[in-house]
């Protein structure tokens, strides 16, 4: 049984993270928030220690990780990061100067020159960071890429993506609404689905932005083996017809060539899957997020065009 320390034990994530500790068979025994609105914790571990001052939970941390003996079976073996992603590269750090692996959600940084500062952070420290990539391991994603790794490379293919999860009022209002804490509404909800279509279809070859507002995004990304237009929003007046008919608050569509990619569903597992990945030694780490990250990095800085060249059509329905 492996042991676990949890960073942002009260956001909207770390449920995921809790439940994947529990379904492989390991123990989450130390938690922090600023928050104290943590009950979930008492689902599965309600005799793990938590801490509202991260001084307090970093030497909890520290204090366990120097134990010798008989008693280094009580090690902290790896730290869940789920804090908001400006804090992902200090909490990080932390976790691995106090001798524990990271496991942090996505995105991994913000900025495409961090990534080469926590590369250093494993180096000094002799420790491993993970990242959460989930979306590769959702079993239509890992289909469509055996399938579009078996026709000719020199294939490329008309995308359609459109991801729309609505949100309240109080988004705009927390750390997600702020572009310097969260990298904005691409970065927050979409690098999962950039490094989809990075795995799938190759590398970066072109990055245009022709729409961006607090809430909503789109623009045209172009890589080895696709053409991609793209539509990320959080506000429920952009659901199209057929969620609305059904209640849907989240609409996920992939379309290739006109024809439909079916994954809405079999996403409740996929952080279960990432972590029996990374106790099985093959988990995903920084070098795997520096196509995406430099994605939305340079997302959230180009100047929007508008509605010029290849666009997404959902801009065209826009309220």
């Amino acid at each position: 049984m492996k042991k676990f320390a949890l960073v942002g034990a009260a956001g909207y994530i770390a449920p995921r993270h809790m439940e994947a500790i529990a379904q492989t068979q390991n123990a989450l025994d130390i938690a922090y928030d600023i928050s104290d609105s943590v009950g979930v914790l008492d689902r599965h571990f309600p005799q793990a220690h938590f801490y509202t001052h991260f001084e307090q939970f970093e030497q909890a941390l520290y204090e366990r990780n120097k134990l010798q003996g008989a008693a280094a079976q009580n090690r902290i073996n790896y730290v869940a990061v789920c804090s908001p992603n400006y804090l992902h590269k200090s909490h990080i750090r932390s976790a691995l100067q106090n001798g524990a692996d990271a496991i942090c959600e996505k995105p991994l940084v913000l900025l495409p020159d961090d990534l080469d500062d926590l590369k250093v952070f494993e180096k000094e420290t002799g420790k491993s960071i993970y990242s959460i990539l989930q979306l590769r391991l959702h079993p239509a994603i890992v289909a469509l890429k055996a399938k579009i790794d078996a026709q000719p490379s020199d294939t490329k293919y008309d995308v359609d993506l459109t991801y729309i999860t609505s949100r309240g009022h109080w988004y705009l209002s927390s750390w997600k609404g702020d572009d310097a804490k969260s990298g904005g509404v691409a970065t927050n909800i979409g690098v999962h689905f950039y490094d989809m279509l990075h795995y799938i279809f190759g590398d970066l070859q072109e990055n245009i932005l022709h729409y961006a507002d607090p809430q909503s995004a789109a623009g045209y990304l172009e890589y080895d083996k696709a053409r991609v237009r793209w539509f990320l929003s959080t506000s429920s007046d952009n659901l199209p017809a057929q969620a609305i008919e059904k209640g849907l608050s989240t609409y996920r569509s992939i379309t290739i060539g006109g024809e439909d990619i079916e994954f809405s569903g079999g996403f409740t597992d996929l952080h279960t899957k990432a972590y029996e990945a990374i106790l099985a030694g093959k988990g995903f780490g920084v070098d795997d997020n520096r196509v995406a990250t430099q994605a939305v990095y340079e997302i959230r800085t180009l100047n929007a065009i508008g509605k010029t060249g290849d666009y997404h059509p959902a801009l065209d329905g826009m309220k």
